[in-house]
């Protein structure tokens, strides 16, 4: 077992890193250079799919669609990201704790528009992880011949990578992920730039599908004024693609460097700027370079009037534009086509940062697990890019990592939180409004309301759109997924909600649960409810020779105000604080026992754990195991016994007459 236990810590720490103390966490803060490849990575890779989405969308009904009206899409998708960008900008400035829009609808718009925006945004953070490394993946098929009808299996891998340069923490991350981003923008802008040139000089060359007519698919030949709207539509919403991600940053305002806010919103208006740079630069070279991409290119492409059939092989936009800028400069063609790669699966790590900190801040709450809101030993929340690394792994493998299919699933979550974000800073600044009474100030906050005001109408506006267009084609799943996650949350809370009230302690019960009893012992404490109570209680009956209260140091401030309570009860017991640099419970409550028994070496120690039994097993998720980790621990230490009180809850009654022979020592417990 020994030999065992130390061979996954030393894995453990090959692949995380030695374990940071708490007092480290501001070394993991993110200055500007890095937070951007960090956050902005995914709102930057769209560039690479966004374009393809506008021109198979408009090519339903053939190319000259296409030609016509993929820049005035792309001109839309670019009025909408300026106005989203710079809407953000007052989020977090006004909001800076980083609980971005689930923070802003909660306390403006209430707990279930927060709740809303939070399992939005969750279930969207596991779709950019599923689509950015599957498109990522596809792409390198096209260079890499041997990952054909392995995409999914190499999908799966890529996000274990992920997940394991994640663990090692935020900033660990960011060092990894900036050179490939950096170099992707670059690249991109740097094309952009000799193609207009090229353009400017008529030495541009035309793509390789210029040559090749894009026939409408069946039915779609003569498009009347409704449906033409709606096609246009839904290609502008296909294309609002590109704005995933954008709200990553107002999520992870506590990475930064400080000044937090000022830095978070420089780093969202470089990414804004950036974005629309690169989005309008491919499109425009797309358009000027006659590229044509089709739903099925083998049926729809037609040379002299015959289909090209199942023998041709179409690049994405990127790829064919990229041919075509650096024709006869093929180094430039392979890195352009290395970096999208790169970053298409890069991308994904914005999820793996804005999953966690959202899920920490639910976790808070009680909306989810207490464990989500957990540090690890590399101070990021391991817990949260685990479940998130987990449910993304599931998605690519039930779409065998099919982009297309994935992609309809995408964008509706995004919008959901944008516009009851936006909705809840104008309710914000109304609020405000209302006792501010310096001319200067006022000024400022109705310039933030009327840019958040404009903010939530095309917010909405695309939300319908996306819906209208899309929830047959996917859409409709990925709202499924939010209205289950949803109630599951609420459950949780409900149950959380529960517990508290069973365990609370009023005035009245200190004295009652506290009356003159003989006892000694350790007594371990998290907080003050009843379980507490009646394990000091039981300890002062067996008549101690010396008795304290015991607690670890984990979160300073939840400490200061145990010991607070503690003082105003005027509870007659001595409580102990632990330090734990490193967030550990079990080690410095066995460490502190120890250090009892070397001076006494005769002598017995007795530690009371208070405990509360639950009665289903879907409620020992929602507890950690440090309760049965310290008495696995304890009970091989010489000279100490281990006594656990337990308190019953309500959802125990009647528990053991649910159990028979050998199951009845399984009764299950949550941590005291």
């Amino acid at each position: 077992m020994t030999v065992v236990s130390s061979s996954g810590r030393v894995v453990k720490r090959v692949i995380l890193g030695r374990a940071m103390r708490s007092d480290r966490l501001g070394e993991t803060l993110l200055p500007k250079r890095l937070a951007l490849p960090v956050f902005a990575s995914d709102a930057l890779s769209s560039v690479a799919y966004a374009p393809d989405e506008i021109l198979l969308t408009l090519g339903l009904a053939g190319g000259a669609l296409a030609a016509t009206h993929s820049w005035q899409i792309a001109l839309g998708v670019v009025l909408v990201m300026a106005v989203v960008v710079l809407s953000y900008r007052q989020n977090v400035h006004a909001y800076p704790s980083g609980g971005g829009d689930y923070e802003v609808a909660s306390v403006n718009l209430g707990p279930k528009a927060g709740l809303t925006v939070g399992s939005a945004l969750l279930v969207d953070y596991v779709l950019t992880v599923a689509v950015s490394v599957s498109s990522g993946v596809q792409n390198a098929a096209s260079a890499f011949t041997f990952l054909r009808g392995h995409e999914a299996t190499a999908a799966v891998g890529l996000v274990v990578l992920l997940t394991a340069m994640n663990l090692r923490g935020v900033r660990e991350s960011g060092k990894a992920f900036a050179v490939p981003t950096y170099l992707f923008m670059f690249s991109i802008i740097g094309m952009g730039i000799v193609g207009f040139f090229r353009e400017a000089a008529g030495t541009l060359p035309s793509a390789e599908s210029a040559q090749y007519e894009l026939a409408p698919e069946p039915g779609m030949g003569a498009l009347g004024t409704a449906a033409m709207a709606f096609l246009l539509l839904r290609a502008f919403s296909s294309g609002c693609a590109a704005l995933t991600g954008v709200e990553a940053i107002s999520n992870g305002v506590p990475a930064f460097q400080k000044p937090k806010s000022r830095n978070a919103a420089t780093t969202l208006l470089l990414m804004g700027a950036i974005s629309v740079t690169m989005l309008a630069s491919m499109v425009a070279l797309a358009r000027w370079t006659g590229v044509k991409v089709a739903q099925d290119p083998a049926t729809q492409l037609l040379k002299d009037g015959q289909p090209v059939g199942d023998g041709y092989v179409q690049d994405t936009v990127m790829g064919q534009v990229s041919k075509a800028v650096f024709d006869g400069f093929h180094p430039g063609v392979v890195l352009v086509s290395i970096v999208t790669g790169l970053i298409l699966i890069l991308a994904a790590n914005t999820a793996f940062n804005g999953f966690p900190v959202l899920g920490s801040i639910l976790a808070r709450d009680g909306f989810l697990p207490r464990q989500l809101h957990t540090r690890g030993d590399r101070l990021a929340f391991s817990n949260g890019i685990l479940i998130l690394a987990g449910a993304a792994a599931g998605l690519i493998a039930l779409y065998d990592a099919q982009v297309t299919k994935l992609i309809q699933l995408y964008i509706v979550g995004v919008f959901v939180s944008f516009t009851l974000s936006q909705v809840g800073m104008i309710r914000h600044w109304n609020r405000h409004l209302a006792v501010e009474r310096d001319g200067r100030t006022r000024a400022r906050m109705h310039r933030s309301r009327i840019i958040n005001g404009v903010g939530a109408v095309m917010s909405g506006l695309v939300l319908l759109v996306v819906l209208a267009t899309k929830f047959l084609h996917g859409a409709g799943y990925a709202i499924a997924a939010m209205i289950v996650l949803y109630a599951v949350m609420v459950s949780i809370r409900k149950h959380y909600d529960r517990v508290r009230d069973e365990l609370r302690v009023d005035e009245r019960d200190t004295r009652q649960q506290l009356l003159p009893s003989r006892v000694h012992a350790i007594v371990l404490v998290s907080k003050i409810h009843k379980p507490t109570l009646r394990a000091l209680a039981y300890a002062r009956a067996t008549r101690p020779s010396f008795l304290e209260a015991l607690t670890v140091d984990v979160d300073p401030d939840e400490t200061k105000a145990l010991q607070d309570e503690w003082d105003r009860r005027d509870i007659p017991v001595p409580l102990k604080a632990l330090d734990s640099p490193y967030r550990e419970v079990t080690r410095p409550i066995v460490d502190y026992v120890r250090s009892i028994r070397s001076g006494n070496p005769r002598d017995l120690v007795t530690v009371y754990i208070p405990e509360y039994v639950l009665g289903h097993w879907w409620e020992q998720l929602l507890h950690n195991q440090s309760a049965l980790r310290l008495k696995g621990r304890l009970l091989f230490t010489p000279g100490v016994m281990v006594s656990s009180v337990p308190w019953q809850l309500a959802s125990s009654e009647g528990l053991e007459d649910r159990m028979d022979g050998p199951v009845a020592g399984d009764v299950r417990r949550g941590e005291g």
